[in-house]
């Protein structure tokens, strides 16, 4: 890991430098808290674009390495490179199969190889040059392969209602975006990028978890909330008082808010014209 700048300096630092830095306590739970949120949901997906045996896997991002791990005891893939900064919750984690690298997937040399699939899930939305990157991935894939992006939707807009949840949304995309980078707007795109990147096949779809009482995607806003607080201070939409309020909020039976989506958009690279 890279020296970390104070939490909360404006323009500073990157996703897992001043803000969930791996090295806190309960980062690994925050991280499995969307996993659980969100991994059944991926891995439908990626068994319907053909991942099983024989493929070679690269998970970008892989944080704790839950999809990688399942992706070769469910799907019976032949292998997973999972790739993080930090792969302290990887190593601690082995699996047959299961191969690790700490690398940054934005130096000019990264290279790992050629992969059936290329798969990241919460990644380009916190790294700039996202349209390289992707060309990028995408030269990673063999020919048939697939390449699989998954990042958050905001689904709060100026008409959506005012409530404690809404609140602190709006500021934690703003004070994100304002101190790591992080920016949700253009992953719409994300199909038109994957067609500019030569891919073919190219589809997308968006998963919405409910927000309810105790649930897996409530427990891992109410921990982000609470990792993120100084960069949700920092836009003055917010107070100590209102992210207390929202946890709160999320907690009892009268949320009644819509949780950012999932966009996950996939493409195939074509194959190589045969003589």
């Amino acid at each position: 890991m890279n020296s970390s700048p104070p939490a909360g300096a404006p323009g500073e630092g990157r996703y897992g430098e001043a803000f969930f830095r791996p090295d806190r306590a309960g980062e690994a739970e925050r991280i499995d808290f969307g996993a659980l949120a969100y991994d059944d949901i991926t891995m439908a997906r990626l068994r319907a674009l053909g991942a099983g045996p024989g493929w070679r896997c690269l998970d970008i991002g892989a944080g704790t390495g839950t999809v990688s791990r399942r992706l070769l005891g469910e799907a019976g893939v032949a292998s997973v490179l999972a790739v993080d900064r930090d792969v302290r919750f990887l190593d601690a984690r082995p699996a047959p199969g299961l191969r690790t690298l700490r690398a940054d997937v934005t130096a000019p040399d990264f290279a790992p190889g050629g992969f059936e699939l290329v798969h990241a899930r919460f990644v380009l939305m916190h790294l700039p040059e996202r349209d390289r990157l992707i060309g990028k991935f995408a030269e990673l894939l063999t020919p048939g392969g697939v390449l699989v992006l998954s990042d958050a939707v905001d689904l709060t807009n100026e008409r959506t209602p005012a409530t404690p949840y809404t609140t602190a949304m709006r500021a934690m995309w703003q004070g994100l975006r304002a101190t790591i980078g992080t920016d949700v707007s253009q992953v719409p795109s994300y199909p038109n990028l994957l067609r500019e990147a030569g891919l073919g096949h190219v589809a997308a779809e968006i998963h919405v978890p409910p927000l309810l009482p105790g649930s897996a995607i409530s427990r891992f806003w109410a921990d982000t909330w609470q990792r993120g607080r100084e960069a949700m201070l920092s836009t003055g939409l917010v107070d100590d008082a209102a992210v207390d309020a929202a946890v709160r909020y999320l907690r009892s039976d009268a949320c009644a808010a819509l949780s950012a989506g999932m966009l996950t958009a996939w493409g195939r690279r074509p194959q190589q014209p045969t003589d």
